[in-house]
């Protein structure tokens, strides 16, 4: 019998490189975007998972704008939450494994060391809620769902879409000669496209469920992080300072120390993820591949 899986959100960062992934590994891939299944919607959920049939399905789609949600608390709940219900319903239905991502966001960075999956969530906006209800409809409705939690994700496929990614914007910055501020009292772990979608797939062909943490496996400042960026680039001079929450004030309240550990997946025997200069060199190379391709 053919693997078949379902991804959704097939043309963001990290939809794109799911399908990839699953393609590579003999899958047959269904991929939809937004604007051709509204995972809002029950009956378009249920109606795609019917045709296809999948063993797995994928939820890569989201709202993410942190600071928007703040004025439409509804719009990203209805999107990370009650959306999350429908995958989960349809895929109870259809007797099909359920793989959600969720944030390093439903933290509230208090701890001052990266998180563990067992760690107390405690979401700080309404981003950041909506993304743990989405967490636990998938758990409520499934016995084996697997929930992904990761942190800043950047890969190829933002290179030439209209809202990119962080080291996108950074690069951009420097292109425009502009002031670059980043604030350097908030700390992460960024994460690589293809390395999360990979591991992401060897968790489901090692049929594990729960809560995985799949970050970049360093915690890292926004700040350093943008340095480590110009530096592996070879971007020299550029007006580049760091700043701190006080003077760069956000309508979302953010987590200051939200760094995932990939404690569970020590146990796995799936590969670690790979250190975050690796990943970072890997991302421009695949970058000027995906640059080229649109220019000729």
């Amino acid at each position: 019998m053919s693997k078949k899986a379902v991804v959704f959100g097939a043309s963001g960062q990290l939809g794109l490189e799911l399908c990839a992934e699953l393609r590579r590994r003999g899958y047959e891939v269904a991929g939809y975007e937004r604007v051709k299944i509204d995972v809002t919607s029950a009956a378009q959920v249920e109606s795609a998972l019917a045709s296809v049939e999948p063993q797995v399905v994928f939820n890569a789609a989201a709202y993410n704008q942190v600071d928007v949600a703040e004025q439409e608390p509804r719009a990203a709940y209805d999107a990370n939450a009650l959306a999350v219900r429908n995958l989960a319903v349809a895929c109870r239905q259809n007797d099909a494994r359920l793989v959600h991502f969720s944030t390093d966001y439903v933290f509230d960075g208090r701890l001052g060391r990266p998180y563990v999956e067992t760690d107390e969530t405690h979401p700080l906006g309404a981003y950041a809620v909506s993304k743990l209800a989405g967490e636990l409809y998938a758990r409520a409705y499934l016995s084996n769902a697997l929930i992904v939690r990761t942190s800043g994700v950047f890969g190829p496929g933002a290179v030439n879409t209209r809202r990119g990614n962080f080291p996108e914007l950074m690069l951009r910055l420097a292109r425009e000669g502009k002031p670059i501020r980043v604030v350097e009292d908030h700390v992460a772990s960024p994460t690589f496209a293809p390395a999360l979608a990979s591991r992401a797939v060897d968790l489901v062909e090692h049929a594990l469920s729960g809560v995985f943490h799949l970050g970049g496996g360093q915690a890292i400042s926004w700040f350093d992080f943008a340095r480590l960026v110009f530096s592996k680039a070879g971007v020299e001079s550029v007006d580049f300072k760091p700043t701190n929450e006080r003077e760069y004030r956000t309508p979302a309240n953010r987590p200051k120390f939200s760094a995932l550990a990939n404690e569970r997946l020590k146990d796995t025997g799936i590969a670690p993820m790979p250190p975050l200069e690796e990943a970072v060199a890997a991302y421009l190379e695949l970058r000027a591949s995906a640059r080229k391709a649109v220019t000729t």
